[in-house]
């Protein structure tokens, strides 16, 4: 199988499968001198570990980061780590299959899954919760996302879950300090017990749900990006799209941009004290011509809902009988409620891209704004 990487000068790819012994990564172009803590990337790696309430899966997985090669720990201060340059390697041990879950669909395609396409693609399959297709595969780019974060000054990338089905938060009350102290990432304090409701309802009835998810980064030097085939909004794009359960992502104001005028959708601009062009608003998602303008990077992605449900659902087997299929197991109602660090990691690598493929262009890098 091919394509288990992304990315340019910072390019990462990604190894191993759901039930396999372990999983990682290995970034190639981190450049030299950056320095970071296995603590700082497992934090990020504990927003995505699955088990941490009933509205996940209840695969308890501890998901301790082993960091295998690129870097040097400091002298006096071990913890502390400082990239060479080379390949950084990072193993995610698997501690809590449990395959037999899924002996009943050895043979059965779940609909809604990526069962039927990969069996008719490869000719082989790994039933046991997905192999290599399976969401366990994101931590590894979590992962590699906490590495992103350190190369670009400045940057902070936060995510939060803005829709829940047809659910929505109200954006006068968006609160930055409430997505972490909530299970749902949610930025509406106001919605989280209605939602905790709505999603334990669903679960017991064997169902899931969709969700949005919205990321900002903020920090992001002006200039980095390029007008034609390496735009910085069509490479967040193609990462997010990447992430499992993806159905769509958007930009900006993005799919409303066509509901609005070019009056309303235009971001006006003004000089401000200190000498630097000010954006009135941030219709465009910070970047224009595929280039970014300073402003933060607005993007978001929907989340179909989990595929793995209680519900019968009918579907075929691999040597083409009608059955109905019942996934069990440990899946989550809402899979778009781990997304969020995942989606986050994404942008960042996307923008640690971009910015040192704009400083390999230029030699310089813009000012923030």
């Amino acid at each position: 199988m091919s394509y288990n990487s992304f990315g340019h000068l910072f390019r990462v790819m990604t190894w191993g499968e759901s039930h396999g012994p372990a999983l990682g990564c290995v970034i190639d172009g981190c450049p030299p001198g950056i320095t970071f803590t296995r603590e700082e990337v497992q934090r990020f790696l504990d927003k995505r570990r699955p088990g941490q309430s009933k509205l996940t899966t209840q695969r308890q997985e501890p998901d301790q980061v082993e960091i295998l090669s690129g870097v040097m720990p400091d002298d006096e201060t071990p913890e502390k780590l400082t990239t060479t340059g080379t390949p950084i390697s990072m193993m995610i041990r698997n501690t809590d299959q449990r395959s037999k879950d899924y002996s009943e669909i050895r043979n059965r395609y779940r609909p809604g899954h990526a069962d039927y396409a990969y069996d008719l693609k490869y000719g082989i399959r790994d039933y046991r919760g997905g192999g290599r297709s399976s969401a366990r595969e994101t931590a590894a780019r979590v992962a590699a996302g906490a590495v992103a974060r350190k190369i670009v000054p400045h940057l902070r990338v936060r995510g939060a879950m803005v829709q829940m089905g047809t659910k929505k938060i109200d954006r006068t009350r968006w609160n930055w300090d409430a997505v972490d102290t909530n299970p749902l990432f949610c930025p509406d304090p106001d919605v989280v017990e209605e939602w905790t409701e709505y999603l334990n309802a669903l679960r017991k009835d064997g169902n899931s749900v969709g969700a949005v998810i919205e990321i900002v980064a903020e920090g992001i030097p002006a200039g980095i990006g390029a007008p034609v085939y390496a735009k910085l909004d069509q490479e967040v794009a193609s990462h997010l799209m990447s992430i499992n359960a993806v159905k769509g992502v958007e930009i900006g104001n993005g799919f409303e941009a066509a509901e609005i005028t070019g009056v309303e959708n235009a971001d006006e601009m003004r000089m401000g004290n200190d000498g630097s062009v000010r954006f009135m608003s941030n219709h465009a998602g910070g970047v224009l011509g595929g280039i970014a303008t300073g402003q933060p990077l607005v993007a978001r992605f929907a989340v179909k809902p989990t595929s793995s449900i209680l519900t019968p659902r009918k579907s075929v087997t691999a040597e083409g009988k009608d059955v109905d299929v019942v996934t069990k197991g440990r899946h989550d109602p809402c899979v778009g409620i781990r997304a969020v660090p995942i989606g986050e990691a994404m942008v960042a690598c996307a923008v640690a891209d971009h910015y040192l493929m704009h400083r390999g262009q230029t030699g310089r890098v813009e000012k923030e704004y």
